[in-house]
């Protein structure tokens, strides 16, 4: 009797901190996967399909629990890089797991929303860059809380003078993510989309493999430049912070 009153309370206890950050953070179909976590991060999972947006525009569906399981090992291995006044100061609170993750039509690994301290991720994202693509959606939330130590027009001016940003990441046919053999100022093709993804790519590539992107800068003083300034403006978000 007592087991069956103890259970009865997790799962009530459970039950009204889903209710509670469903009020926080607006999506539905979520359960609490993990929320007591070293640097505080809470882990949901759908529990069924969404949509989202003031358009509803936003989409994804339910968690595999035996996907979701394999996945969530490496979501949270890349997520213990940060630490919790780190992630604090950069409005990062919840991460949201879902599959098939589609804004207005087009897939996408990750929507971040500072103002909810939430960030969605598509576990089902391309294996290949998918922990690069956690650090890349990550630093979009850096960049969002911190815009005046990441300006994109100070960014641009480390290019050629002949090189133009796409008006759009979506409006742009500049996708493959690949890394570069030749980086000449740009580590993938993304990169070359709007400054904010070349930041984010930089970024992505510095968490995952630092050693890598230094010894590509060595013959590249554009790129080495843009390493530089990233390593600058997170000094000046967080002193503690470290590749």
């Amino acid at each position: 009797m007592r087991i069956l009153l103890i259970l009865i309370s997790i799962a009530f206890i459970t039950a009204v901190k889903a209710d509670e950050i469903y009020n926080l953070i607006k999506i539905p179909n979520l359960d609490i996967y993990k929320i007591e976590t070293k640097n505080k991060i809470r882990y949901l999972n759908t529990n069924n399909d969404f949509r989202i947006g003031l358009e509803k525009n936003i989409t994804c569906s339910r968690t595999n629990s035996t996907n979701l399981n394999k996945k969530f090992l490496l979501i949270e291995k890349n997520l213990n890089n940060y630490s919790s006044g780190f992630l604090k100061k950069n409005n990062i609170k919840y991460l949201v797991m879902c599959e098939n993750l589609f804004i207005s039509n087009i897939n996408t690994g990750g929507i971040p929303d500072t103002k909810k301290r939430t960030l969605i991720i598509d576990i089902n994202f391309n294996p290949k860059y998918f922990e690069r693509m956690i650090h890349h959606e990550i630093f979009h939330m850096i960049q969002k809380s911190n815009t005046k130590f990441f300006d994109e027009q100070k960014w641009s001016l480390l290019n050629k003078k002949d090189f133009e940003y796409a008006k759009c990441s979506t409006c742009s046919d500049r996708l493959n993510l690949d890394l570069y053999k030749k980086t000449e100022g740009f580590l993938t093709e993304y990169s070359k989309s709007i400054p904010s993804e070349d930041m984010a790519e930089v970024f992505s590539f510095l968490m995952i493999d630092k050693a890598l992107v230094e010894d590509k800068s060595i013959d590249d003083m554009i790129l080495k430049n843009k390493i530089n300034f990233i390593k600058s403006s997170l000094s000046k978000v967080d002193a503690s912070f470290k590749f």
